[in-house]
Formats: structure tokens, C-alpha cells, sequence
């Protein structure tokens, strides 16, 4: 598990999450979306926004052999920690 704070560029150890139902149903289904593809195939994130999409949260699945799609802040990320 790798968490970015992407304003401030820098990784987070210690994460808490409010969800209202409705964006936890969201982030389910999205999950189960990312779980049944192809990763290779480049589809291996998605945006989960409030109401107001003036919170996002970016989640992403990412393997050995996958990760060198994201971009190089997300790669360093991945590859040092």
C-alpha cells in the first residue's frame, strides 16, 4: 500500500477516510470494477468525488508489472518505499 498526499507531493503512513453511503457504495464498485479487469490493459484507477467534487479520492491497483504506467511521482513512490 502506497498513499500520496498529492498536494503536498509527499507520502502518507496514517490515513483516515469519511465516507458518507453513498461514496462508500462508490468505492465499492469501483474497486470491484478495477478487480475484474485487465490490468495490463492500462485501466487501473479511478476518481471517487463528493457531491461538490471538492474532495476526490484517486484509488489505484498496481502490480510488479503494471506500476511503470503511472506517472513518475506515483512510480518513486511505489519503487522506494
Amino acid at each position: 500500500m502506497r498513499i500520496l498526499n498529492q498536494d503536498k507531493e509527499e507520502s502518507i503512513r496514517n490515513l483516515l477516510i469519511l465516507l458518507t453511503p453513498e461514496e462508500a457504495k462508490e468505492l465499492k464498485d469501483d474497486l470491484e470494477l478495477l478487480l475484474s479487469q485487465d490490468l495490463s490493459q492500462g485501466q487501473n484507477h479511478a476518481h471517487i468525488n463528493d457531491s461538490d467534487y471538492q474532495r476526490e479520492i484517486t484509488i489505484a491497483i498496481y502490480t510488479p508489472n503494471n506500476y511503470t504506467s503511472f506517472n513518475d511521482k506515483v512510480k518513486k513512490l511505489i519503487s522506494n518505499e
